[in-house]
């Protein structure tokens, strides 16, 4: 369902801006989640983009935290328990399980899709897919 929608709102010749905050509205309709949005590449530091929830964290170091890991190693990772992940970041203390998305074009991530939920073990690896391929769609507007 979210790929459907997201494949309805994003035009290419929108900014980027505009297709990611369209994107983050849509990805907060999940349930049981309290933060989805976009870290941008910037270098070699993820800075907060688009997003929905309560404040996040400004700047993620390359291979810090959940986000900062995706990015260094150009994959997904679920984190069922964010307390048992080394080296989490805690942007709110409320936020108990997360998934991270590359968005990957030419082979360079350009930013991540970051989606933390308050109960643990929340996403799944149907998500995880859906989440791929919104991704890859994403991933055209870089």
């Amino acid at each position: 369902m979210l790929l459907e929608m997201i494949k309805g709102l994003i035009k290419k010749e929108y900014p980027l801006y505009t297709n990611l905050s369209s994107a983050a509205s849509i990805l907060y309709m999940m349930e049981n989640i309290n933060w989805a949005g976009f870290y941008i590449v910037e270098k070699d530091t993820l800075y907060v983009g688009p997003y929905q929830g309560e404040l996040a964290c400004i700047k993620i170091d390359y291979g810090k935290g959940v986000c900062g890991t995706a990015f260094k190693e150009k994959r997904t990772i679920i984190v069922d328990d964010v307390n048992k992940f080394k080296g989490h970041i805690a942007c709110s203390s409320k936020s108990k399980s997360e998934i991270v998305v590359p968005i990957i074009k030419d082979g360079n991530v350009k930013a991540v899709i970051d989606i933390d939920a308050p109960i643990y073990n929340r996403f799944s690896t149907i998500e995880q897919e859906e989440l791929e391929k919104i991704a890859e769609i994403l991933g055209e507007l870089f």
